[in-house]
């Protein structure tokens, strides 16, 4: 019975081409703007690996803060897209330009708290994830630069948003490949010095990106103020927010940015743990999590369809069918997976031979990919569910509640007893750390099923 259900499941998925269009349309341009940003790390990293295992650590860590700032921002970008999205749905165009102007205001206060400490003091920014010296006189001088580019990064987000939300997903995708093009080609410049360019090692790559976050964000502003394009308003268009409007971003945009932070600085105490077991832990976990990336960026895209295609049919009252392609994610999200375990586990010996690292961490790197796929089928699943499906709805604390209570009561603790107490290599430590997605696919199913998520927040607002 069960084996039929999912065969049913399945065929009615990939019969389905209304559907499939609208996830491809959407989600294709997203995963492939995230491929490009993925493989520019990618490539940044393999530049930087040329420098040393120290050099990978230090910028990977380094950007451990980075990432907990891009999670600040992507809360107020994904909640904000929620609303964005059932406005769409419910073509309120007044609403989403108040929706843009609030979130770039926060987007840019965020930016500015987490600028201040890194520019000023890089150092004790870099204290907190390893107590490696040469890593941190690395580490710090990289981070200066990079922090540099977080207002160019937040705008730039806010605007890639509300673009995704009113269904506009090519144009973030040109932007994206201008701007990786741009980092990559100042980075073999600045790096390394070629072409009569000054040899600055991991500055030349925060140089290299501050270049291209600046010009991304240019093309992107030029983009929302064409001609047509539901994003073009005056500056009183974007501000005189009503009670009505803030207090429907308070319950159900906050609760997304506060997931994201404390997600965020969950997952960034892993590093802190990885950082207690040297360098060649560090950038064992690092090269691993940069080809594990490749396949992730397809989840990124996918879920951010499931969320604006699932939040235009709740924002248009279409309940039932929001439901219906709910399943529909559900089930081409597992196909994905288990055509993502087979090629991560294929690509991994030819993209890590590409390092210059000792064999022993190129079999650490081995270890941990392994793991990750062991994981892949929860992992994405929750992807779906709860960036995507809970989401759409405005049942943004539930997720709130899944993802803090996995990451802060299993992971975090998990980790550090792995890596300080059991002194497991980084592969176990891993994990350990990645066991927290076992107990949010139980609990958000069990949420899932109540059905609570499937609400017209637009409605709240008007």
């Amino acid at each position: 019975m069960k084996e039929h259900t999912i065969r049913r499941a399945v065929s009615s998925t990939f019969s389905d081409q209304v559907f499939l269009r609208k996830a491809l349309m959407i989600a294709v341009p997203i995963a492939l703007q995230n491929m490009l940003n993925t493989i520019t790390n990618l490539i940044d990293t393999m530049m930087i690996g040329r420098l040393g295992s120290t050099s990978i650590a230090a910028v990977g860590l380094a950007n451990k803060y980075y990432f907990v700032f891009n999670l600040f921002i992507f809360g107020i970008c994904s909640g904000s897209g929620v609303l964005a999205a059932q406005f769409w749905g419910n073509r309120d165009e007044k609403n989403i330009r108040k929706v843009l102007g609030f979130a770039a205001l926060l987007a840019i206060v965020g930016s500015a708290v987490f600028f201040v400490p890194a520019f000023f003091d890089p150092h004790l920014i870099m204290r907190i994830f390893t107590n490696s010296e040469a890593s941190i006189e690395v580490g710090a001088r990289y981070l200066r630069l990079a922090c540099l580019t977080y207002p160019f990064i937040a705008l730039s987000n806010v605007i890639v948003a509300m673009l995704r939300a009113i269904n506009r997903v090519r144009i973030p995708v040109i932007t994206s490949l201008v701007a990786i093009l741009i980092n990559a080609c100042l980075n073999y410049c600045l790096i390394f010095g070629n072409f009569g360019f000054p040899e600055m090692g991991v500055e030349g790559a925060a140089i290299g990106t501050l270049v291209a976050r600046a010009v991304e964000l240019l093309l992107l502003v030029v983009v929302m103020r064409g001609r047509g394009c539901p994003l073009r308003a005056r500056l009183s268009e974007l501000v005189g927010w009503n009670n009505a409007f803030l207090r429907s971003f308070l319950v159900h945009a906050s609760p997304v940015i506060a997931n994201e932070f404390m997600w965020g600085l969950g997952t960034t105490l892993y590093s802190v743990a990885y950082g207690r077991m040297g360098d060649d832990a560090v950038a064992a976990i690092t090269i691993a999590t940069t080809i594990q990336d490749i396949v992730v960026v397809l989840w990124a895209g996918l879920s951010a369809a499931t969320a604006v295609i699932l939040g235009n049919e709740l924002g248009a009252g279409r309940k039932e069918r929001a439901e219906d392609y709910s399943v529909k994610f559900f089930t081409l999200s597992f196909a994905l997976s288990l055509a993502a375990m087979l090629f991560i586990f294929l690509i991994r010996w030819p993209v890590i031979s590409v390092y210059s690292i000792t064999p022993e961490v190129a079999r650490d790197v081995s270890s941990c990919i392994l793991v990750f796929i062991a994981y892949i089928l929860p992992k994405m699943y929750n992807y779906i569910l709860v960036v995507g499906v809970l989401r759409s709805g405005g049942d943004t604390r539930m997720c709130l509640f899944l993802d803090t209570s996995g990451v802060w009561f299993l992971g975090v603790p998990l980790a550090f007893l792995g890596a300080l107490v059991w002194k497991l290599p980084i592969y176990g430590v891993y994990a350990l750390v990645l066991s927290e997605e076992i107990y949010k696919a139980i609990l958000g199913t069990w949420r899932y099923r109540q059905k609570k998520w499937l609400r017209n927040i637009a409605l709240e607002v008007n």
